[in-house]
């Protein structure tokens, strides 16, 4: 799901936003003398969500200015050479400070002592606001959900009477086709019926709606959970597709056939809202 939090403390800024993603995807810009940091921000997360993609930007807010402090065995190396130089050059004059100021390699930044404990206050904020955002949007998901598994049900249920009548018809068109090359008065009734018989059970779909029927239950069940159900659903959608794959394989009559491509479209839709879920 996607959302954004940002929050300030002592100094620190963190600015997250989360899109959707289908694992746990975490990304953190900050400063190299944060990256002791680093595993502690991402356990933070981790304990929060179990999906999304997450883009984390960290800068610190420095009031009073850049330190710098002096090298002195830097400066005690230049002043040395210098010394030689002059020496070795009979160079007449005295090395002063301002020569030995004009190498920066003497100057260095003093690293400030920061208070990471209101970073990670400051983490913890901004990564609640996401979490505020996602529980909101989440709730429009699940009806969302909840409204595409019930058109799904009721296709299914569409299917079951046509799926009754599928067999009769076969039986039908065989005895027609007999009739039509052979003569009506040696047909073997009885070859008829076994025909039809395999017929039957290879146009069978009973099982396949009975467990379609089955996951779509389970489905609604675990929407009302509170706990991570996103890889919950992606299975249940997995296995449904599958089921309706073999409807599809099965069934050669033009309704069930429709209600089939009807489906499948339904089902990716919900294939792809389940994503957005941890």
């Amino acid at each position: 799901m996607t959302g954004f939090g940002s929050a300030t403390n002592g100094g620190f800024t963190v600015e997250i936003r989360s899109l959707n993603h289908r694992y746990l995807d975490i990304s953190i810009k900050m400063p190299p003398y944060m990256s002791k940091c680093e595993i502690p921000l991402r356990n933070i997360l981790k304990g929060k969500f179990q999906r999304g993609r997450f883009d984390i930007c960290i800068t610190i807010n420095r009031d009073q200015g850049t330190q710098l402090k002096v090298s002195r065995a830097m400066a005690q190396n230049i002043y040395t050479a210098l010394v030689d130089l002059q020496k070795d050059l009979s160079i007449p004059g005295e090395i002063r400070i301002e020569t030995i100021a004009g190498f920066r390699e003497i100057l260095m930044e003093d690293e400030p002592v920061y208070d990471f404990n209101k970073l990670y206050a400051a983490f913890h904020e901004a990564a609640s606001k996401i979490e505020e955002m996602r529980v909101e949007e989440g709730k429009l998901l699940i009806k969302d959900l909840t409204d595409r598994v019930e058109s799904l049900q009721d296709m299914s249920m569409k299917i079951i009477p046509l799926a009754t009548e599928e067999v009769p018809r076969w039986r039908e068109k065989l005895t027609e086709r007999l009739r039509g090359i052979i003569d009506p008065e040696v047909i073997d009734n009885n070859r008829i019926l076994q025909e039809a018989s395999i017929i039957a059970e290879k146009l069978d779909i009973s099982e396949e709606l009975s467990r379609i029927g089955s996951h779509i239950k389970q489905f609604r069940e675990i929407l009302g959970s509170e706990a991570a159900i996103g890889k919950k659903l992606d299975f249940l959608i997995q296995e449904i597709g599958r089921e309706v794959n073999t409807l599809a394989y099965k069934s050669c009559d033009y309704a069930i056939s429709q209600l089939v491509v009807d489906m499948k479209t339904e089902l990716e839709k919900i294939r792809e809202q389940v994503q957005n879920i941890q």
